[in-house]
């Protein structure tokens, strides 16, 4: 059985979908749609950066999304590789997820491009009202890492569950600093912060659920063929009308990544494929 994986924020760079466009039509054709869409060239900024606006939320969201399906389709039209006959499962890591209800139809494509900027713009917005920092813990248990959040005493939590060994933490400038020192006195090998713009899926997130629940009931999710396993749960799904819980809990919820390949695993998947730009998720389900 294979999964099709679709990467999150972070795995932007200036250039990405270049190669692709040039190669392809209908990779051109998606980057129109979304320009459109958005009302602005989002494809020349992808190309020719600069890097400071391309690693804005608000710009790096729809552009690894707008990679990423653009991608797909060109492996559909192009290479006769349809998601509903190649892939069992779908999986996205954190904005990754819209991508992967967008890839098999839970959201139209145009109604998935405005959620992502609406989401985006939402978590911009809650991390200038309430500033906050993330930092990867490298080579420390999951429980440990959690343990050094909590002797913290202090506005962290883990955000992200990637792989074994591999855990990102959120808050407070304050906060996440605390957490670091404990998590190195506990044994981890190492902590790197995260260019990013705010506290992503920790209660910080909390102000931005009411402005995008707003949208995502506008967008309707509708049933799917392929499950995809959501990052709250970990648990596969095919009803559209469990997303705008799901979607919602998940701005300020952990991203329970390396539970989803453990789900992934348990239902019999061997193979996986990741669509968009880096190779992040490949590196973490081989750990």
């Amino acid at each position: 059985m294979r999964a099709f994986l679709f990467p999150g924020q972070g795995s932007q760079s200036v250039g990405m979908g270049k190669a692709l466009a040039d190669a392809s039509a209908v990779a051109r054709e998606v980057f129109q749609e979304v320009d459109e869409a958005l009302g602005q060239s989002l494809y020349k900024l992808m190309t020719e950066g600069p890097e400071d606006q391309l690693t804005l939320t608000e710009n790096a969201q729809p552009a690894i999304m707008a990679n990423a399906i653009a991608t797909l389709r060109v492996a559909e039209k192009e290479g006769g590789i349809r998601l509903a006959e190649k892939a069992d499962f779908v999986a996205g890591h954190s904005l990754g997820e819209y991508t992967a209800l967008t890839a098999t139809g839970a959201l139209g494509f145009d109604d998935g491009v405005r959620l992502v900027v609406e989401r985006a713009e939402a978590m911009h917005e809650a991390g200038q009202n309430n500033p906050g920092t993330m930092s990867a813990i490298l080579g420390l248990d999951d429980e440990l890492v959690e343990v050094a959040c909590r002797r913290a005493d202090s506005d962290v939590w883990v955000a992200n569950f990637n792989a074994p060994g591999q855990i990102v933490i959120a808050g407070s400038a304050e906060g996440v600093a605390k957490a670091v020192v404990i998590a190195k006195e506990l044994g981890a090998k190492k902590a790197m912060a995260l260019p990013v713009s705010g506290a992503f899926h920790t209660p910080f997130m909390i102000p931005a659920r009411d402005r995008l629940r707003e949208a995502i009931a506008s967008a309707n999710p509708r049933d799917t063929e392929v499950p995809v396993i959501s990052n709250v749960d970990a648990i596969a799904h095919n009803y559209g009308n469990e997303w705008a819980s799901l979607l919602s809990a998940q701005l300020s919820s952990p991203v329970r990544w390396k539970q989803c390949l453990l789900t992934l695993n348990d239902l019999g998947v061997t193979g996986f494929a990741e669509l968009g730009p880096g190779g992040v998720l490949t590196g973490m389900a081989k750990r």
